[in-house]
């Protein structure tokens, strides 16, 4: 433990819990979105004990990857169809594919699901969850996301009581935010469309990294990982497109009013 306190393992702890919040946030808008389907008095106590929980399997498997990285990127299982598909999957290309095709299809059913609701009012989008099952969901994706910050954290560090300090810490600022974020959701029921298409291109980034990591090769031409930069790029965009839409709707609505008012006042 008195590696922390060294002037570099000190610094290396920042830039981590800095990295962790950033990785974090795609897990947080699961988090918050996934909370919102159990009852109402329940989602605060879900959100807590699923990161709570996540964050201490998320330092179980920390310990494992340290003690057995070599295990988890040798392939266990390859395609080999020439011309057609190639790959060899290792754990962490199976993980990152299947949380990543989870994902597409879940961000998928609660778009459809939002275009047909009747309830506007109904609290939660998508069907209900029992609270087992919202905690065993969000435990299960938290791991997902785990892979891609545990080996970016072990590319700035190898000194395991730091890497397991940053977690710790990212983790109680995740229970934190995830409070926050939701009832942000909450007011503001528009930015559900925007969570949900950002958690549509989270999945389209979990699956292209899936690939990479598995070689994968479709008709000749190899998978390639979107890069974070270009992840960020996007949300950036999306989320500008949004806030400008929205302000111009309020424009166009802020004209209109007073023509719709005019027949009102003449009868």
């Amino acid at each position: 433990m008195a590696e922390l306190f060294s002037i570099e393992n000190f610094f290396t702890l920042l830039m981590l819990v800095l990295l962790q919040a950033v990785l974090g946030f795609d897990n947080l808008l699961y988090v918050s979105l996934e909370s919102r389907r159990v009852t109402p008095e329940r989602q605060a106590w879900v959100r807590r004990w699923g990161i709570g929980l996540a964050i201490f399997l998320r330092m179980v498997l920390l310990f494992v990857v340290v003690q057995a990285i070599a295990a988890f990127k040798a392939p266990f299982f390859e395609l080999h169809w020439s011309g057609v598909v190639e790959a060899g999957f290792n754990l962490q290309a199976s993980v990152t594919l299947l949380g990543g095709a989870f994902i597409l299809y879940t961000a998928t059913k609660e778009i459809f699901h939002m275009l047909n609701v009747d309830d506007l009012e109904g609290s939660g989008s998508g069907p209900q969850r029992s609270v087992a099952s919202a905690l065993t969901w969000i435990i299960l994706m938290n791991l997902v996301f785990s892979f891609d910050s545990i080996l970016s954290a072990m590319a700035l560090s190898d000194v395991f009581s730091v890497m397991a300090t940053a977690i710790v810490i990212s983790g109680i600022l995740m229970i934190w935010l995830a409070d926050r974020v939701s009832q942000f959701l909450e007011q503001n029921r528009t930015y559900e469309v925007l969570g949900l298409f950002i958690l549509f291109i989270v999945g389209i980034l979990l699956v292209s990294e899936g690939g990479h990591h598995a070689h994968l090769k479709l008709f000749g031409r190899e998978v390639t990982a979107m890069s974070k930069t270009t992840f960020y790029f996007v949300i950036g965009v999306l989320v500008i497109v949004d806030v400008v839409q929205g302000r111009y709707l309020r424009k166009l609505d802020a004209q209109r009013r007073p023509a719709r008012m005019e027949p009102l006042l003449e009868s």
